[in-house]
């Protein structure tokens, strides 16, 4: 089995620095990939929150700033 390790310093830079705010970010965004919307990733895998991960990780989307 394949598995994505993803450095939590690279996903927290999307997110002000916050555990909190980077798991909400990729839970909402695993829940879109889901519902249909495209990757903003090329090689997109089959698992859905690996997508969203390095999506985050690839600076592809972010927490929406104050």
């Amino acid at each position: 089995m394949n598995q994505l390790n993803i450095p939590l310093e690279k996903l927290l830079n999307a997110s002000e620095g916050s555990i909190y705010k980077v798991t909400l970010l990729a839970a909402k965004r695993a829940m879109a990939l889901a519902d249909g919307e495209k990757p903003l990733i090329e090689k997109a895998s089959e698992k859905i929150l690996d997508n969203a991960l390095r999506e985050i990780r690839d600076g592809k989307i972010k927490v929406k700033g104050k």
